[in-house]
C-alpha cells in the first residue's frame, strides 16, 4: 500500500492513468483464509471408521442419492418430488435469487456510482403598472457523473463480501435439501412400521379374540372358570384398544408426509403398493476421508461462506478510516423562450477528497465491530464442525446398536411364537392352565411389537447416519430454482432478465477469495 501511495504523489498523473493505477492498488483489511481445525486432520472417524471395517467387499456408499440403497421406487419418488416442491426449498431458492441480486448491486459500485440526469423548466413573468407585461419561460438540463475510484479497496472488498453470501445461499439450499431428503426418508419408514405394528395388532387380536371364545364356550359347558373368561376378554380388549391409537399416529404421520410435498394433509395414493415392508439396507463402503466428507457438509460450508463474508466487510470499513478520492463531471445547458436570447453551457470536472480526519472513534470502531463479528462466526464454525462430527458418531453408534439387536429380537418371536404352541397345545389336553396362555400371547405380541419397532429404528438411524454424512444436495445443483409458473410470475411483475435462468455453480466451486492461489497469496 505505501508504493501505491508513492505511486500517486510522486508526479502528475491524467486521470485514466491515475484511475489505472489506482485500480491495481491492494484491498485494505485481512485476506480471507479458510478457518483451520486443529482436531480434524487427527480424527479418524470415530465409530463410522469402526462400522466402514466391516463393509469390505461391498459397493461404495451412494451418499449423493442415499435413499436409492434402499431400493424402493416409491420412496425415490417422494424424495425427487420433496426437494422439488417442498415450500422450504423454494423459500431457500429464493434467498439465492436474492444473493444473485445482491451481488449485482455489489458489482455496479465499481462503475460511476452517481450518474444524474436534470431539467428544470420555469415560467417566469412581470406585471408592471406603467408598460406592458413581459413573461418567458427559462429552459435548463444538465447531466453529473461522480466516480468514486475503489482506492482501497473497500466496493472490490464489498463484491467480495456479496460473492461469499451468495455461495452461502448456495449452501444453506443444500443444506435444506439434505434435510427434506432425510425427513421424507424417516416420515416414510415410521409410515411402513407403523402399517406392520398395525397388522401385527389386528392379527394378535384375532388370535386373542379366539381364545376368548373358546373360554365362553367351555365356560357355559361347566368346563372351565369364569376367571379363564374375563382374563381372555381383559386381553383381548387391552389389544383392540392399541388399535385406534396405531392408526391415529398413522394419519398423524401420514399428514406430516403429505404437507413436506406440498399435498393437503391425509394417506398418500402411491403408498398403497408396497404396504407393510419396512425399508432395509446395509450401509455401503464409505470411501471418504471423515474429515473431507465434513467439510463437505452443506452446514458447514454455509458457517465458511458467512465467515468469508464477514472477512471482507473488515476490509469494507477499513477502508472507510482513508480518504476517498472521486472523479466528478458535469455538463449543462440553459436558456430561455426570448427572442435571441443566448445558449449557455457549463461544464465542470475534477477529482475531489473526502477524509473524515476527526470521526471521535466512530470509524475506528466499526471496524472493531466487524471483527468481533467476524470471531463470533469463527467460533460459530468451530461449533459446527464439532456438532457435525458428533452427529456422525451418534448415527454411526446408534445404527450398529439398533442392528445388533435384530437377530436377537427375530430368535425372541420364534421363541414365543413357540412358547404359544406349546402352551395352547398342553391348555387343550389338560396338562397346564389358561394363565400360560394368555402369557405366551402377551409375550408373543411384545415381542413382535419390538421386533418391527427396531427394524424401522435401524431404517431410521441409517437415514440419521447418511443425513449426519451431509449427502443429497448434489442432484438439486441440476435443477432449475425457480419452477415455469413463478419464474412468469416474477418476470412479469419485476425485470429479472437472466437471473432467473443463471444455473447454479458445479458442486466445487468456491468464491475467488478462496481459491488456493488467492490463499497461498
Amino acid at each position: 500500500m505505501r508504493e501505491c501511495l508513492a505511486g500517486v504523489s510522486g508526479r502528475p498523473l491524467s486521470v485514466f492513468a491515475a484511475t489505472l493505477l489506482l485500480a491495481g492498488c491492494s484491498a485494505v483489511g485481512p485476506d480471507f483464509k479458510s478457518p483451520e481445525t486443529p482436531w480434524l486432520g487427527a480424527w479418524s472417524g470415530g465409530s463410522l471408521t469402526t462400522l466402514a471395517a466391516e463393509q469390505h467387499g461391498r459397493p461404495r456408499a451412494q451418499t449423493e442419492d442415499w435413499w436409492r440403497n434402499f431400493d424402493d421406487p416409491i420412496l425415490d419418488g417422494l424424495v425427487a418430488e420433496a426437494q422439488r416442491v417442498n415450500p422450504n426449498v423454494r423459500t431457500a431458492g429464493m434467498r439465492i435469487m436474492e444473493a444473485r441480486a445482491q451481488l449485482a448491486i455489489a458489482g455496479s459500485l465499481l462503475y460511476p456510482q452517481q450518474q444524474q440526469v436534470t431539467g428544470k423548466v420555469v415560467r417566469m413573468g412581470t406585471e408592471a403598472s406603467s408598460g406592458p407585461d413581459t413573461a418567458l419561460t427559462a429552459y435548463n438540463i444538465g447531466f453529473g457523473v461522480g466516480w468514486e475510484i475503489d482506492f482501497w479497496g473497500k466496493f472490490r472488498r464489498s463484491i467480495e463480501a456479496a460473492d461469499a453470501a451468495y455461495f452461502a445461499s448456495i449452501a444453506q439450499y443444500d443444506d435444506v435439501q439434505v434435510l427434506i431428503a432425510a425427513q421424507t426418508a424417516s416420515f416414510y419408514v415410521a409410515i411402513r412400521t407403523l402399517e406392520l405394528r398395525l397388522t401385527i395388532a389386528r392379527e394378535n387380536a384375532v388370535l386373542q379374540k379366539r381364545s376368548l371364545e373358546i373360554t365362553e364356550r367351555l365356560f357355559k359347558h361347566g368346563n372351565d372358570s369364569e376367571l379363564d373368561v374375563q382374563q381372555a376378554r381383559s386381553q383381548y380388549l387391552s389389544t383392540l384398544a392399541t388399535i385406534p391409537q396405531i392408526e391415529g399416529s398413522l394419519r398423524q404421520t401420514q399428514n406430516a408426509l403429505s404437507v413436506l410435498l406440498a399435498r393437503p394433509p391425509g394417506p398418500l395414493p402411491e403408498m398403497a403398493a408396497g404396504r407393510e415392508r419396512i425399508p432395509r439396507s446395509e450401509l455401503a463402503i464409505v470411501a471418504d476421508m471423515p474429515a473431507e466428507m465434513l467439510r463437505r457438509r452443506p452446514d458447514v460450508r454455509a458457517a465458511e461462506m458467512q465467515l468469508a463474508a464477514q472477512s471482507a466487510l473488515i476490509g469494507v470499513s477499513v477502508a472507510d478510516l482513508y480518504p476517498s478520492i472521486t472523479l466528478l463531471g458535469s455538463l449543462g445547458v440553459s436558456t430561455t423562450s426570448l427572442s435571441g436570447a443566448p445558449r449557455k453551457f457549463d461544464w465542470a470536472i475534477g477529482p475531489s477528497l473526502v477524509w473524515n480526519v476527526f470521526d471521535f472513534g466512530r470509524l475506528s470502531n466499526e471496524v472493531l465491530v466487524q471483527d468481533a463479528r467476524f470471531q463470533q462466526l469463527y467460533e460459530q464454525y468451530q461449533g459446527t464442525v464439532l456438532q457435525a462430527a458428533r452427529e456422525v458418531d451418534d448415527a454411526a453408534v446408534g445404527f450398529v446398536a439398533n442392528r445388533e439387536q435384530v437377530p436377537l429380537l427375530e430368535e425372541s418371536v420364534k421363541a414365543a411364537q413357540r412358547s404359544l404352541d406349546i402352551a395352547t397345545i398342553q391348555y387343550r389336553e389338560g396338562m397346564a392352565g389358561f394363565e400360560r396362555v394368555l402369557d405366551s400371547q402377551r409375550a408373543l405380541f411384545s415381542q413382535q411389537e419390538r421386533l418391527v419397532n427396531n427394524l424401522g429404528n435401524v431404517a431410521q438411524s441409517l437415514v440419521t447416519l447418511y443425513k449426519a454424512m451431509g449427502g443429497g444436495w448434489q442432484t438439486a445443483r441440476s435443477r432449475p430454482l425457480v419452477d415455469d409458473a413463478t419464474r412468469e410470475t416474477m418476470a412479469e411483475r419485476s425485470d429479472w432478465r437472466e437471473l432467473l435462468t443463471v444455473p447454479l455453480p458445479p458442486p466445487d466451486a468456491v468464491p475467488p477469495q478462496m481459491t488456493p492461489e488467492r490463499e497461498q497469496r
